[in-house]
């Protein structure tokens, strides 16, 4: 193997799709719910890049071509999929000839009636870009990697931390070893574990052991000569493809040490997956709040996690609002909490027809996904009309009782304190702040005097064994709990 640098300059392109999609949601995701980036317009992404200079290389020719994202959601409609598909490879095309590309996508991406979405894009980029480009990618640890996709791509690396944040190191990190690999002309190995294991993100948070000792022990192989690259993915759960699952991918130069090493961080993940629990206290929605109520102190913070959008939940099951509002205090206003959020237009149009200070009753919720909750009956006092938010359009916030129901025209996660501020909100004067998520972001982690989860209905529903799966690999735990011996056996690529 070469390993002299090379004085040529690089042409590197830059494109992806990115969303994480629950196969077990009603609501399709279609080409308006992704942002979508060209050219110049990418540089956000890659704020470590200013003007397109990494670390002040300027033998490198920076060619951003396409990049969509979108928030989780259900699978991607075939027609939104094939047009950003066929949009970005016009961009890619128009950019040859290329040595190298970032393949910036997350992992979990399902598009109806296809399996394996990354693979298929990432096939029809190398069909275009040759095999003699480098393809890396820097994806996140919920990704479900298929042997496909090892096979088409050069170069792995993903998240560390979830919470993600080291997302922007990925990124960086990525361009690091796609130019590390470029300059010294390395065509590296891959080793792919499937490890049959499938959990949620709130029971393998980083934060906690074992996600925190198997992630922070990553920094060993990662160290070892011959390798570039050691990543673990505990995959996403809300996903019925045959590819859901935990996996490992060493990326390297030395075939023996890439293998026994990918083999050596499946073995430790399969052997720690009975310890795996959730990070904070859990329960039902009512011993949440009753809990809540009798701690100490504003700011507890509940996590609506079945129907969390950030996780590929629609965001419109009232469940948990209406469990609140069951509540004497709450719905008496004795006690306050803020609910965030509903995502129901209608409702949204019915406040801005009344205007701040009026009286409405509306049905919240149930509409786009009536398979997990009905619609919430309430009548209550417009507090806030906010307009135009970037991610959640126009927004208002209803007083019912004690609580500030936050309600969207679209779908919108609340992680930052601004989500709440420029509302008006001050978490800190709220007995309760219930937010669709599941665990807490750093934000989040910062404002809750309490956190706890409650176990809600919706579309990436904490109770793994009762989802309907059909196209899992079986056996995998913990939908199976009986099974012999996992052979966590590497596959080589490259």
């Amino acid at each position: 193997m070469r390993t002299t640098p090379a004085t040529s300059r690089h042409r590197i392109g830059i494109g992806g799709i990115a969303i994480e999609s629950s196969t077990f949601s009603p609501l399709p995701s279609r080409l308006d719910d992704f942002i979508i980036l060209t050219g110049e317009e990418m540089s956000e992404r890659y704020p470590f890049m200013p003007d397109w200079n990494f670390h002040g290389r300027e033998d490198i020719t920076w060619l951003p071509c396409q990049h969509a994202r979108s928030i989780p959601g259900g699978p991607v409609e075939r027609e939104s999929y094939e047009v950003m598909k066929g949009n970005l490879l016009k961009r890619i095309e128009a950019a040859l000839p290329l040595d190298g590309f970032y393949f910036d996508v997350h992992g979990a991406m399902n598009v109806l009636d296809m399996d394996d979405a990354e693979a298929d894009l990432a096939a029809s980029i190398r069909a275009l870009v040759g095999d003699e480009c480098l393809i890396a990618a820097g994806m996140d640890l919920h990704g479900n990697i298929s042997a496909r996709l090892v096979e088409l791509i050069n170069i792995f690396t993903a998240y560390r931390l979830a919470p993600h944040d080291d997302f922007m190191e990925t990124r960086e990190r990525t361009c690091k070893l796609l130019l590390h690999c470029l300059d010294h002309q390395i065509r590296p190995m891959r080793a792919w574990v499937r490890i049959p294991v499938i959990l949620p993100g709130e029971r393998t948070s980083t934060l906690v052991d074992p996600g925190k000792s198997l992630y922070a022990g990553l920094v060993e192989p990662n160290a070892q000569p011959g390798v570039l690259d050691a990543s673990l993915w505990v995959g996403y759960v809300w996903a019925d493809e045959p590819r859901s699952s935990a996996t490992v991918v060493v990326t390297g130069t030395d075939e023996a040490v890439i293998t026994h090493e990918a083999e050596a961080i499946a073995r430790h993940y399969w052997d720690a997956r009975d310890d795996f629990q959730f990070g904070t206290p859990v329960g039902t929605a009512d011993w949440c709040i009753e809990e809540a109520v009798a701690l100490p102190g504003n700011s507890v913070v509940i996590s609506d996690s079945g129907d969390n959008p950030t996780a590929g939940g629609v965001g419109d099951v009232p469940y948990f609002l209406g469990r609140l509002l069951a509540h004497s205090g709450f719905a008496s206003g004795d006690l306050v909490a803020i609910y965030a959020s509903i995502p129901d237009r209608v409702a949204v149009e019915a406040c801005y027809a009344a205007g701040e200070g009026g009286e409405v009753e509306v049905c919240l919720g149930g509409k786009m996904d009536p398979v997990n909750g009905e619609s919430l009956s309430v009548r209550g006092t417009v507090e806030t009309l906010y307009r135009n938010d970037p991610i959640g359009g126009d927004i208002a916030v209803l007083r019912v009782g004690g609580v500030r129901v936050i309600v969207t025209s679209r779908r919108k996660p609340h992680h930052y304190l601004s989500d709440f501020t420029q509302l008006g909100l001050d978490p800190k004067e709220y007995k309760v702040i219930a937010v669709k998520i599941g665990y807490l972001v750093p934000d989040l982690r910062q404002m809750a005097r309490h956190a706890l989860l409650a176990l809600t209905p919706g579309a990436v529903n904490q109770d793994i064994p009762s989802l309907p799966y059909q196209r899992v690999v079986r056996p995998i735990y913990p939908l199976d709990t009986e099974f012999g011996e996992a052979a966590l056996r590497a596959v080589r690529f490259g």
